[in-house]
This record gives structure tokens, C-alpha cells and sequence, in this order.
């Protein structure tokens, strides 16, 4: 049996890259999106490639990964990707930070991957790589800021990385390994114009620290070079 991937936030950027080339590797993909029917380039791969599905997942709509979980019942997971997250305003500084924002940016960056991370740990504890990929970012680390600002951003992306290393330590006994990984800066939406690689390089070398990844390395903050990040 191929082994497969599910990823969240797959309609664009990163996500749709990643879902492309472990789909041409021949992985199974269960790709999936707030709305996959308006997902153009995420259709147009999907029509391509027979080893993709397409799943509609708002990440904070638990009653929408309890769907995907009773979907996907007996299904093992071999990559679980959290991808999807968001920036929040551009434009926060200190003094005008908006509570409504930052309570979003900590629902989508911290608290959805968490939960469809328990939703979906049985389906990747049946894997053969039992795996929980966390996108998070540089900019969540404390040790690595040294520009400030960003608030909502920066500390929802620290919160998923505190989850995430408790989850590697409480699912350790399943045989469940969890990567924090930093993508680089990408030419996507958010990274802009003046980013230094494109999603197909991020993609190849998240592709690259996931292949190589040992139980050992569970709860490490990897930087896109395979090194490690300091919290």
C-alpha cells in the first residue's frame, strides 16, 4: 500500500505544492481545504492526478474535522500536515493590537492544528511513518527575535510550537514522531514579492528533513536547512 499524506490548507502556496509532489511521488493525498470547489489549481491537479482527493476542511470548524475523521476511519496516515495558518493584519505595531485578530491568528496557527492533530492520531499511529508535521515559523521562536512587532503572528506561531513539543513527548509511547518545521522564506501570499525561494524548493526540502526524520529528532523546531532553531 502507498503511503499517504493528509495536509491541510493544500489550495495554495506551499500546501498546493507540497500536494503535488508527493502525489507525483505516488503517495496518496487527502487534500484538504476551506472550499475545494473553488479551489482552481487545486482541481486542476486533483483531475491530473488520481492519487489525490479532495476533502472540505475549515480547520476551525470542529464539527468539519470530526466529519474528516469519520471519513477517514481506518485510514492510515503516514504524514499529517498541519499547513493551513494565517498571518493576521500587516499592520500591527505596539499600542493597536486587535483582540478579535489575535484571537484568530491563535484559532488557526495553535488551536486547529491541535485539534485535528486528536482527531486524527489514530489514523496515524496505523501508519508505517507516523508522522505529525507542524508548519509553524522562525518568527515564533524568542531566541530569533531581534526586529520585534508582529505580535499576533510571533506568538500564535511560539504557542503552536509549545503544543506541539508537548504533543511529541505525550504521543511518543504510540511511536508517533512531531517535526516543527519552518518553510523558509517563500514567494507565496504572505512571504511577498521579495521572498528568497519558491514553493517548489520549500516543498523539496520539507519533503527532504520529513524523509530523513527519526524518533529521536520528535519535538524539533527545524529550519529549512534541516537545522535546528532555538526556541
Amino acid at each position: 500500500m502507498a503511503n499517504s499524506l493528509l495536509i491541510s490548507g493544500a489550495n495554495r502556496g506551499i500546501g498546493l505544492e507540497l500536494t503535488r509532489q508527493y502525489a507525483t511521488a505516488g503517495w496518496r493525498v487527502f487534500a484538504c481545504c476551506r472550499a475545494p470547489e473553488r479551489a482552481d489549481a487545486l482541481q486542476r491537479l486533483a483531475a491530473d492526478n488520481p492519487n489525490i482527493r479532495l476533502h472540505p476542511l475549515d480547520v476551525t470548524n470542529r464539527e468539519q474535522i470530526e466529519s474528516l475523521a469519520r471519513a477517514l476511519t481506518d485510514q492510515p496516515i503516514d504524514i499529517l500536515f498541519n499547513n493551513a495558518g494565517i498571518y493576521g493584519p500587516y499592520d500591527v505595531r505596539f499600542g493597536h493590537t486587535d483582540t478579535s485578530a489575535w484571537r484568530e491568528c491563535f484559532e488557526v496557527n495553535c488551536i486547529a492544528p491541535m485539534k485535528l492533530t486528536e482527531a486524527l492520531v489514530d489514523n496515524v499511529a496505523a501508519s508505517e511513518k507516523k508522522i505529525v508535521a507542524a508548519m509553524t515559523s522562525k518568527m515564533g521562536s524568542m531566541a530569533d527575535n531581534g526586529s520585534g512587532g508582529s505580535y499576533l503572528y510571533r506568538s500564535s506561531k511560539a504557542a503552536l510550537n509549545a503544543a506541539m513539543k508537548s504533543a511529541a513527548i505525550d504521543l511518543k509511547p504510540r511511536g508517533i514522531t512531531v517535526a516543527l518545521l519552518h518553510p523558509g522564506w517563500v514567494l507565496t501570499d504572505m512571504g511577498g514579492p521579495n521572498a528568497e525561494i519558491t514553493t517548489e524548493q520549500s516543498a523539496q526540502q520539507l519533503r527532504r528533513i520529513l524523509d530523513q526524520l527519526t524518533p529521536t529528532q520528535s519535538g524539533t523546531f527545524f529550519d529549512i536547512d534541516g537545522s535546528v532553531i532555538p526556541w
